[in-house]
């Protein structure tokens, strides 16, 4: 799910980056073409393009999980993308949520999909810039955010701004890709096809700014292992098997899958780590 634009050449890179055209128009063929039918859509069905993030789904649920939710809350999903996470949690957690995300070609994609799915009433989705996100002060219980700061250059204002829009107690929900060790990030990749638009920070980076900002640590945890055990998989299953017409080449393109082999090496020369935390909103701004 990807993140608002910000006014400089590296925001000019990522939007390039994200830039889908027709994309509502393309997404409905390749659900026919994969023997779909987008009359009678089930939201799992639509996981291939939906759960734009390593691990897809699955990632997904163990955060809701680990977010312990309760229903009835206003939830803010930065970097939407296609809006496979607002609509997983909308139905889980019985409340609303608000997408948003610098692409207007992921916004239509999102309506157009929850419509579909009969869930326009539980989500609504807006192009924003992450760095100057139009709500008030509080207006949220809950922003949740996957595989995004990857593409944000200044994380302090963009977490700042995710403290702001909270309310005092509530909750960030965050899955990211943070740097490794193991030395420079191996390019295409599924957010960036150069360094243009790739602005990785390190776990102590991350903490430390979320800390600045007002947040203190509910849970966290190294995911990295699982990423890579998903990846490895998807690999083997592949095999011999054509290309489904239904899946992220739709919005990344034809080098999309060089840029999952490099994905899976980074992981695995620690060029890149995965990570999975809960935090909450200090009292006090």
């Amino acid at each position: 799910m990807m993140p608002a634009h910000e006014p400089s050449r590296a925001a000019a890179a990522v939007a390039d980056h994200y830039r889908c055209p027709d994309l509502e128009s393309k997404v409905l063929s390749a659900l026919v073409a994969a023997g779909k039918d987008p009359d009678r859509l089930r939201p799992e069905e639509l996981a291939a393009i939906d759960e734009f993030h390593v691990r897809g789904a699955a990632a997904t649920r163990e955060l809701a999980a680990a977010l312990e939710p309760g229903a009835g809350l206003l939830v803010l999903d930065v970097g939407c993308g296609l809006g496979g996470a607002s609509r997983h949690l909308a139905r889980l957690l019985d409340c609303h949520v608000i997408g948003v995300d610098q692409s207007s070609d992921y916004c239509a994609g999102a309506r157009m999909l929850s419509e579909r799915l009969g869930m326009s009433s539980k989500v609504a989705y807006l192009q924003a810039n992450a760095l100057t996100l139009p709500f008030g002060d509080g207006a949220f219980d809950v922003v949740w955010t996957q595989h995004v700061s990857m593409n944000i250059q200044d994380k302090r204002r963009f977490y700042q701004e995710i403290r702001r829009v909270l309310v005092p107690g509530g909750r960030l929900a965050c899955y990211e890709v943070l740097s490794g060790r193991g030395g420079e990030v191996c390019f295409p990749v599924p957010w960036a096809r150069d360094p243009s638009g790739s602005f990785l920070i390190d776990e102590r980076e991350f903490n430390e700014l979320l800390s600045e900002a007002g947040f203190r640590s509910l849970s966290w945890k190294d995911v990295t292992e699982e990423g890579l055990a998903w990846f490895r998989a998807r690999r083997q299953k592949s095999g011999d098997v054509p290309r489904d017409p239904f899946g992220l080449q739709l919005l990344l393109g034809d080098d999309f899958p060089q840029m999952i082999e490099n994905q899976l090496r980074n992981l695995e020369e620690q060029r890149i780590k995965l990570v999975q935390g809960v935090f909450q909103a200090t009292m006090e701004r």
